[in-house]
């Protein structure tokens, strides 16, 4: 199990870096991919992912990417108040075939794994953005790593351990949740300063890059914990089985879907 684990895992950074890496066409074709197997996911867990009301949600997610593809921001919110209208249009005209929920996880799907997701794309596009991508990457998957090292052998060892939410995540501690922001912010400055001269549109790069990563790494937890969250509620282990080791599309990305608008907004304003 761990020998698969860890091999799925290296392919997926690999395929990771180059898409990101590759940019333009490429990532927002990988982008799409990952967004359309995710809303797949979650669409499955309400039984709508082989029928109208999920395929309403996937071709929305189509039109959506399109429109960033072509720089078509201001028709953004009409793909998604379009594809909320058409599926509350499903579900009273096919009356009672479907429950509202699963009409409200249509266009839900559409905004928690397309929108959130697709900032990946947004943030490669920006000025610099071959650099400053990687930081949703940082205040996730780094945040992750440094919460089990802090957690687990250092913060523990000072303050005990103190559950951070008992029920949903029972391995999950106060003192890792700090460590993790804190090496987020650690590697987020650290990343700023090796890249420095990439990174001349900040003022101050790395101050720039350590407080996005913290403010990254908390949504990132909350991601994290909103995933497993829905988890429960439907009494699933995993997502999916896409990637070995790792479950589906949303058990490996359900923390960047909350860092990546997170690292687009901030860094946007700190632009």
């Amino acid at each position: 199990m761990f020998v698969t684990r860890l091999i799925s895992g290296i392919i997926l950074i690999i395929l990771t870096i180059a898409a990101v890496f590759a940019g333009n066409t490429v990532l927002m074709a990988a982008m799409l991919f990952v967004s359309l197997v995710g809303m797949m996911e979650l669409y499955r867990i309400f039984k709508i992912n082989k029928d109208i009301m999920g395929i309403t949600g996937y071709l929305a997610a189509v039109a959506y990417y399109m429109c960033l593809y072509f720089k078509r921001d201001d028709l953004l919110i009409m793909v998604i108040v379009a594809e909320l209208a058409l599926s509350m249009a499903i579900f009273v005209l096919t009356f009672p075939k479907y429950k509202a929920e699963q009409a409200i996880i249509s266009n839900f799907g559409l905004i928690y794994v397309t929108a959130m997701l697709s900032c990946i794309y947004r943030i490669r596009m920006l000025d610099g953005g071959a650099y400053i991508v990687w930081l949703a990457f940082i205040c996730a998957w780094g945040n992750d790593t440094c919460a089990y090292v802090f957690g687990k052998f250092i913060f523990s060892k000072i303050f005990g351990k103190h559950k951070m939410a008992p029920v949903l995540s029972p391995n999950k501690s106060i003192e890792g949740g700090v460590g993790g922001v804190l090496g987020a912010v650690i590697i987020g400055a650290v990343y700023a300063y090796i890249f420095r001269d990439k990174l001349t549109m900040f003022a101050n790069p790395c101050l720039a890059f350590a407080v996005t990563s913290g403010f990254g790494a908390l949504l990132a937890i909350i991601g994290d914990l909103a995933a497993s969250g829905i988890k429960r509620n439907y009494d699933i282990k995993d997502y999916g089985k896409l990637i070995p080791g790792h479950g589906g599309i949303l058990d490996r990305f359900d923390s960047v879907i909350f860092t990546a608008p997170a690292v687009y907004f901030l860094i946007t304003f700190l632009l």
